[in-house]
């Protein structure tokens, strides 16, 4: 669903520029923790619409630095907004894209990832874009730490199947694995679209994907083909 374009967005979004990154991103790659010199942790939101997981768990969690990606400019001005009602100084967002995480982060980088509620990409022939595919999951291998995590929730019971096969693939031990999280009452910080299937009675699942050191290390492939830099669009990162 088309999210409704938000007026004034980009005074609004000027309005927010202490917790908005612009480009170019990649000068940063490597020192990432410069914005917060004290985290103890880097964790990282792929999709992270309007931001209530964000800021909540940011809150929620003042020593680590959170950096959530959104591609959709009316979702992550309304997530820039709350984090700067709450005074936020952990948390930051950026226009970025999942597949290209290893051009804006060095290897180990991250310590954790968070993917809620991902399109589910249905049909064969789309499996590769879905973000739990052995292609994405390769990749984040590239910027996580070994033992580093990918939280994984959704709504979508075969996404959800599926997706218990890939992590394995990929070189991913898994762990707390459910496939009804709030079975027993809330548990967590949700998001909106998580609240409003709770309130539905949907089931939401969830699992953990740590990664294992291997050696051979699998071999990583771009999920997409690299762009030349001297076409790519000046957008993003």
């Amino acid at each position: 669903m088309r999210m409704r374009k938000k007026p004034n967005l980009l005074p609004r979004m000027e309005r927010c520029a202490p917790v908005l990154l612009t480009p170019p991103l990649r000068e940063r790659r490597g020192r990432w923790r410069e914005l917060m010199p004290q985290a103890r942790q880097l964790h990282l939101e792929l999709g992270c619409g309007k931001g209530r997981f964000t800021v909540e768990t940011a809150a929620a969690h003042p020593d680590t630095l959170f950096i959530a990606v959104e591609r959709v400019p009316d979702a992550m001005v309304v997530a820039a907004e709350r984090a700067m009602e709450r005074g936020l100084s952990n948390v930051f967002f950026l226009d970025g894209d999942a597949a290209r995480l290893p051009e804006l982060f060095a290897p180990g980088e991250a310590d954790r990832i968070y993917i809620n509620f991902c399109d589910p990409w249905p049909g064969h022939r789309h499996a590769k874009r879905r973000l739990t595919s052995p292609e994405f999951l390769l990749t984040y291998r590239q910027v996580l730490r070994d033992g580093g995590e990918i939280h994984f929730k959704t709504d979508n019971r075969d996404l959800f199947e599926w997706s218990l096969f890939q992590f394995p693939k990929a070189g991913y031990a898994l762990s707390q694995v459910t496939r009804d999280l709030h079975g027993q009452g809330p548990q967590g910080v949700m998001t909106d679209y998580e609240e409003k299937f709770f309130q539905m009675g949907m089931p939401i699942h969830r699992c953990v994907g740590a990664r294992l050191p291997l050696d051979p290390e699998p071999e990583y492939r771009p999920v997409f083909a690299p762009q030349n830099p001297e076409t790519a669009p000046q957008g993003g990162i």
